[in-house]
């Protein structure tokens, strides 16, 4: 595959904060079981004031990590998918018909016996990425263009689609394979109200700082000067949810590891899947390396942040569905960084037209 030298340049076309997530996620989990064990009653104590059904602290953090992301997104670029029906059809069904079957038959095959797991990964399903699937595409040398018209089109359709696919995915199909899912009888409506708060909220936040500052500033300003400060700033607030909700079910996830475990292997899976099936499908219909690329990691990526928002909103802070999402984006950047690697090598063997993968001389930190 991939030379070390190679390899090597990949990791470090990453920002710090990026090329090690994995890193700040395991030491914001030991900070949060160290506040646990130190306050055994900051949970009452984070439950005294709330937004919806979430205490306020965790609220402001759950808000602040969607914000920067969504800061990022290009939304003007929509209106180019009307000269490209094919790529439209083809990103649409993969993100949302193949991606959330996809996860929730490996949640039903890995964690049959553990329901709150299993609807946690549901979620992460339906939750695409409109993040770090910027950075993925860009270090495998995939289409900007394409990647900012897909996480454009991903950003809308989460808002209009995620809590119907939501209901239908934790509450009426189950109830057709006779599973009991009395416990987890999710209505559409309180689905809905998580996602128009956590997702609503910053999306239109996010929407409005773009459309002002680029006109007062100029695109090339926000890009270059605004986004690499604001962006660093979304992983803090993951961090930060992350140490209170740890805080909170800490004694649980130290007594049963191999539950995380158990989370990540239908994970690993889901993304190893997801590459492979997009990556040929979009070459066999002709699709352009760059497109390839770019349609394949939208496939793969999830939007963890929001996964980990609705799982809160609707289940509580200290659910195994909460915890689920925490564990995704500990899978994710390993999982992906190895798949940078994998299509650059795909472009030497599939697309001997293609110039020889050349990585960006320069690449924005804080992407995230």
């Amino acid at each position: 595959m991939s030379s070390p030298a190679a390899s090597e340049s990949i990791v470090k076309k990453l920002s710090v904060i990026d090329r090690f997530l994995p890193v700040w996620i395991f030491a914001a989990m030991g900070l949060g079981i160290g506040l646990g064990r130190a306050f055994p009653d900051l949970g009452a104590r984070l439950d005294t004031v709330k937004l919806d059904t979430v205490s306020l602290p965790i609220a402001i953090g759950l808000l602040w990590m969607m914000y920067p992301v969504l800061a990022k997104v290009r939304y003007g670029e929509l209106g180019r998918l009307r000269a490209r029906g094919k790529l439209f059809t083809t990103s649409l069904v993969l993100n949302w018909v193949v991606g959330p079957v996809l996860m929730f038959a490996l949640a039903w095959l890995f964690l049959p016996d553990l329901p709150h797991y299993r609807n946690g990964l549901v979620l992460i399903g339906l939750a695409r990425c409109i993040a770090m699937v910027l950075i993925w595409n860009m270090l495998a040398c995939g289409s900007n263009e394409v990647a900012a018209v897909l996480v454009a089109l991903n950003s809308v359709f989460q808002i209009l689609f995620y809590s119907v696919l939501g209901w239908l995915f934790l509450t009426v199909i189950p109830s057709w394979l006779g599973a009991d899912v009395t416990a987890f009888d999710v209505s559409m409506w309180s689905i809905a109200k998580s996602v128009l708060i956590f997702l609503g909220v910053p999306l239109v936040a996010g929407a409005l700082t773009r459309s002002l500052l680029t006109r007062l500033k100029g695109e090339a300003w926000y890009e270059t000067r605004f986004l690499p400060r604001l962006g660093p700033t979304a992983l803090l607030g993951l961090l930060y949810t992350i140490v209170l909700m740890f805080a909170m079910q800490g004694e649980k996830i130290t007594r049963l590891p191999l539950d995380v475990v158990r989370i990540a292997l239908p994970l690993i899976v889901y993304f190893a899947i997801m590459f492979a099936s997009a990556f040929f499908l979009s070459r066999k219909l002709g699709f352009s390396y760059e497109e390839t690329a770019s349609l394949s990691f939208t496939a793969a990526g999830n939007n963890f942040e929001l996964a980990i928002a609705v799982a809160v909103g609707v289940f509580g802070m200290a659910s195994g569905e909460a915890l689920a999402g925490v564990v995704g984006p500990l899978i994710e950047v390993p999982a992906l960084i190895a798949l940078v690697y994998l299509s650059l090598w795909l472009r030497r063997r599939f697309f001997p037209e293609a110039r020889e993968a050349v990585l960006p001389r320069r690449f924005e930190e804080g992407s995230r």
